[in-house]
């Protein structure tokens, strides 16, 4: 769960910076929405971490400042590619969530039904994004955020 919890620190700043990077209003608004929705995400992990005795990342100040980072790059890049990042990191956060649920004990239901409603949720954030304009992003640049969501999920794993 720790590792979700880094995801929805990252998500957090993502959707934040991309907020502050848009001049479109209604795009402001479909990013604050989707941050309200990583704010459930996050106190639920909050809450299950507690429950299992476990704790946060040290390094969640460290993956805020980075997501937030790349948040205000896709977003002055254009609104479109901004769009497109959020896709490709739903896409891949579906799919490690994926791996999560196959992986969590059949006897945990609890962790499983916050995994799943996140899942669900970021699919519609993808889905979102793709119908608001997003752009598909070249195959390096989804290999890297892949890459970089590898070394993050990993260490946050441990740290």
């Amino acid at each position: 769960m720790r590792v979700n919890h880094v995801g929805e620190i990252c998500a957090q700043a993502l959707y934040q910076a991309q907020a502050l990077s848009t001049s479109d209003a209604q795009l402001r608004k479909h990013f604050e929405a989707a941050a309200r929705d990583e704010t459930d995400h996050l106190a639920w992990i909050e809450e299950r971490l507690r429950e299992l005795n476990a704790s946060p990342s040290l390094l969640n100040p460290l993956w805020y400042a980075g997501a937030f980072g790349i948040g205000l790059i896709a977003g002055r890049v254009s609104d479109a590619v901004s769009l497109g990042f959020v896709v490709e990191t739903e896409r891949q956060v579906e799919h490690h969530l994926e791996g999560h649920l196959s992986e969590l004990p059949a006897a945990d239901a609890r962790s499983q039904a916050i995994v799943r409603q996140m899942k669900d949720d970021e699919a519609r954030h993808a889905l979102n994004a793709q119908e608001a304009g997003a752009v598909e992003l070249p195959a390096p640049v989804r290999w890297a955020m892949r890459a970089a969501a590898k070394v993050m999920t990993t260490t946050a794993y441990y740290v």
